[in-house]
């Protein structure tokens, strides 16, 4: 089973400022992709404009929710941000935000590598 981590604490806030409903519903499909299962909620990549495999859950209605996800590295679920629709468009501010903790992301995961590298180099000295 994949790990879960929301990438900063204002990614976090962002979920946790959902509606409990979409959040319970956000959380249903974030577990099953946890699982290697595909989401349950209609879903949309978003390579071409937030990252690669950058993956947006939608809930429509009035409002309309979105939560954006990557779960290509370190064998985790990514959690990069949640938000209510404002726009019939494409949302541009949401996401650049988007785009800015898939960033924020690939950081983490690069530094992580490092560490591993790091440790493995010093346990085969």
């Amino acid at each position: 089973m994949k790990k879960f981590e929301f990438v900063s604490q204002a990614a976090k806030r962002a979920y946790l400022d959902l509606p409990k409903e979409i959040q319970k519903q956000f959380g249903v499909d974030l577990n099953a992709v946890q699982q290697d299962k595909a989401p349950f909620s209609a879903y949309k990549t978003l390579s071409d404009t937030v990252g690669p495999g950058a993956i947006e859950l939608i809930e429509n209605g009035s409002p309309a929710f979105r939560a954006i996800y990557c779960c290509k590295y370190l064998d985790t679920v990514f959690v990069l941000h949640a938000f209510e629709k404002t726009t019939n468009g494409v949302d541009r501010k949401e996401l650049a935000t988007g785009k800015a903790r898939y960033k924020e992301m690939k950081q983490k995961v690069e530094a992580e590598r490092k560490r591993v590298t790091a440790s493995t180099a010093k346990k085969a000295k």
